[in-house]
């Protein structure tokens, strides 16, 4: 499996350009299972997880292209409705084509999804969410499977805010018959960029960014163009790389509107920031101040800048308590920070102590998820001396050409086959 080697000590300085979205490109690929005919995708990274979805839809019987960050789904030719356990193992958002699918077609059989190991993300949302709208759910031998002549729209509570469970059956929905509601729904930019995309489609949703979404069923959906959004986690995470490394470094290609908590925390810990409409400049103060942070549903502290957001408290001047509030086992990435010598308490599951240090020390780490294996590359950054960072693989699920972008602000990164 390719390593990622790191000569570290080097001030990020230059321009970056963002990439679009994981989080929103997938449950956009898996809306065109909604429509019998030609969907075009703009902006979207080239990733693991693209591919992977790409080969689920044409498992499914849909023709797909994908060349120079735009992709083409032909659903018009999907005759089956199965995801299959082999495809949708490696990666947990295959879930989003259980709605689609029943929606359009009636019937889905999908397999239990797999993903990163970051605690248990349970489906029982989606399902009972789907039994709401009227189909009849069955598990078995590790599949899920859904039935319903055609759904029928209804009000749904979620117990939590979920960002896929929310994707999941707002797709559900634009097909049922009648009004269906959605509370307590997810807030995200990518659930907002999803609802516009559908109605571009021709789907009558209202309401989402907000807890409170309706959709209005209609019969049939049809094709549409559409832009993904910039990747707000990474615009996160070359921000922190930006502030741990002392440098200066202007993100561009971004939306700042859907960052302003990780703005407010790297300004509490004295990097300089400046926005634009689509630019952020970051210069990174010669001392980092420790601050607290607690994850929680967007537009809170987003989980999946936790582990970055620790990597820079590191080295802080002081002590921070980190709140991981969202899953109960993502604090896999704090042994191998201490391997390269933080000091990091983790008191209870879900609270890290991080007393700051004068300095990292380059060492081999194991990236254990994706947005672990950002952790360890901005300690990578930090550390004096060569750091290599194994099973990078996670990081190729949701980072595009993360190496280069790097390299080109003058980090000495290298992927080693």
């Amino acid at each position: 499996m390719d390593k990622i080697q790191i000569n570290g000590g080097r001030k990020l300085k230059g321009e970056v350009t963002i990439s679009g979205a994981k989080n929103a490109a997938l449950p956009l690929i898996a809306s065109a299972i909604l429509v019998d005919g030609t969907c075009e995708f703009f902006n979207v990274p080239h990733l693991m997880d693209i591919k992977s979805i790409k080969l689920l839809l044409e498992d499914l019987g849909a023709r797909c292209t994908f060349d120079d960050h735009v992709m083409t789904v032909d659903g018009s030719g999907i005759h089956k409705i199965e995801a299959e356990y082999d495809l949708v193992r490696k990666m947990r958002a295959s879930i989003l084509v259980l709605g689609p699918l029943v929606a359009r077609f009636g019937h889905a059989k999908v397999s239990m999804p797999g993903g990163c190991a970051i605690g248990a993300r349970p489906v029982n949302m989606h399902l009972t969410g789907l039994e709401a709208l009227g189909a009849n759910i069955h598990i078995d031998h590790g599949y899920i499977e859904a039935r319903a002549d055609r759904l029928i729209g209804s009000d749904i509570y979620f117990d939590t805010p979920t960002v896929t469970g929310t994707e999941n059956l707002m797709m559900a929905a634009t097909l049922a018959k009648g009004q269906t509601v959605l509370r307590n729904a997810a807030r995200e930019p990518e659930i907002v960029c999803l609802a516009d995309a559908l109605n571009d489609m021709g789907a009558h949703i209202s309401g989402a960014g907000s807890p409170m979404i309706t959709i209005d069923g209609v019969d049939k959906l049809l094709p549409a163009k559409v832009t993904v959004i910039p990747d707000r986690i990474e615009t996160g995470t070359f921000m922190v790389a930006a502030a741990a490394t002392q440098g200066d470094v202007r993100v561009t290609g971004c939306n700042p509107d859907h960052i302003g908590g990780m703005i407010s925390k790297l300004k509490a810990t004295g990097a300089q920031i400046e926005t634009r409409p689509d630019e952020i400049r970051v210069r990174g103060g010669e001392t980092v101040k420790s601050v607290d942070i607690k994850t929680l549903p967007y537009p809170g502290f987003p989980t999946d800048m936790q582990a970055q957001f620790m990597a820079l408290m590191c080295t802080a001047r002081g002590t921070s308590m980190i709140h991981e509030s969202i899953f109960e086992n993502r604090f896999i990435h704090a042994n191998e920070l201490m391997r390269m010598g933080a000091d990091i308490t983790l008191s209870q599951a879900n609270l890290a102590m991080v007393r700051g240090v004068p300095e990292l020390q380059a060492a081999p780490v194991m990236a254990s998820d994706l947005r672990a294996s950002a952790s360890l590359v901005i300690a990578g950054l930090m550390a004096k001396g060569t750091t290599v960072i194994s099973r990078v693989y996670h990081m190729d699920r949701g980072y595009e050409a993360m190496e280069e972008k790097f390299s080109a602000l003058g980090a000495d990164m290298k992927r080693i086959k």
